[in-house]
């Protein structure tokens, strides 16, 4: 046994002599504690830490990436007497759609509507919504449409709800550069090349959305086992066919996209996050500030923070989920 080992072990009989092991359960191989529960059309895959009567923090997360990116964000806040709960979205980790006849939709309406299911499965009347990309697009959704749900919103780049009739709409050249793989994902052959190659392509996406981010392969290769879920390709096509209208939606979530479609505000108490070396696509931040009635702040990261802000930021982050409960 080598002293990186050595050193690992002694640690984890410490932490679990002093009963400290409960309280980070996450480790250089990732969360190690995943439940299940059925929620919705889901058998949904998550973490659940913290005390069990605590305020509740669900924390989404964007792609290409995975529940991983909290590994260092949920003991900062379970040590804070927060229970908190990171759920695979659809797609991803051990999360399954329940039907195998589903259609393997990842229009954000669908997203968001799992995320009330799993509220509803886990009975918990209000928390917390914290994430980035998909998950913080997902966030804004269930604050603008169930803000009764939402005590408050951590959202890293904004707001960022949007609609088919807004993706129809170019955008200046260099912008549309930043979107390529959406573009590529609107091809059968970007479909099948993300099929055969979604490992390679995802690694390549975390370089350009955090240019500064320098992350090993050990930690990338612990996350990319989550893109091994059989449904993560469709439901990632689907997602940018969607934004294109190349895919048309299912009927059951057509009241809510009308609704998000209209661009409603969001009056839960908000701070919004943004990395000084967001790599991705992104808006201004005064671009979306009035679409935040309530309680809001806005803060910038600053020392190389890419798109993968509570990874790379993982005290920022906590922080700030911290903070909006005194908004």
């Amino acid at each position: 046994m080598n002293t990186t080992k050595i050193f690992a072990a002694s640690a984890l009989a410490i932490a679990t002599l002093f009963g400290l092991a409960g309280a980070h359960a996450a480790s250089p191989a990732g969360f190690t504690d995943i439940k299940q529960i059925k929620a919705g059309e889901l058998d949904v895959g998550y973490v659940d830490q913290g005390p069990v009567n605590g305020p509740v923090v669900i924390l989404l997360h964007g792609w290409p990436y995975d529940i991983n990116s909290y590994v260092d964000v949920v003991p900062k806040l379970t040590a804070q007497g927060y229970r908190v709960i990171v759920p695979h979205l659809r797609g991803y980790g051990t999360t399954r759609f329940l039907d195998a006849k589903a259609i393997r939709n990842g229009e954000p309406a669908a997203l968001a509507s799992d995320v009330v299911a799993l509220m509803d499965a886990l009975k918990i009347d209000k928390a917390t919504l914290a994430g980035y990309d998909w998950g913080a697009r997902t966030a804004d959704i269930v604050a603008a449409l169930w803000p009764e749900r939402v005590k408050g919103l951590v959202s890293v780049s904004g707001y960022l709800i949007g609609s088919q009739e807004a993706g129809k709409q170019p955008l200046p050249p260099a912008t549309e550069l930043q979107w390529w793989y959406q573009f590529y994902f609107a091809t059968e052959r970007g479909r099948v090349g993300y099929e055969k190659n979604h490992r390679d392509f995802a690694k390549l996406i975390w370089k350009l959305a955090s240019p500064e981010w320098k992350f090993d392969d050990a930690t990338y290769e612990r996350s990319a086992v989550a893109l091994d879920n059989p449904d993560h390709a469709a439901v990632t096509v689907y997602n940018y066919r969607w934004r294109l209208g190349l895919e048309p939606g299912e009927v059951k979530y057509a009241g809510l996209e009308a609704k998000l479609a209209a661009l409603p505000s969001i009056s839960v108490p908000t701070i919004t996050l943004e990395g000084d070396a967001n790599g991705a696509p992104h808006p201004e931040p005064a671009s979306y500030a009035k679409r935040f009635t309530g309680k809001y702040k806005h803060e910038l990261i600053t020392g190389g923070i890419g798109h993968n802000l509570p990874q790379e930021a993982p005290e920022a982050f906590a922080n700030a989920v911290i903070e909006v409960g005194r908004l």
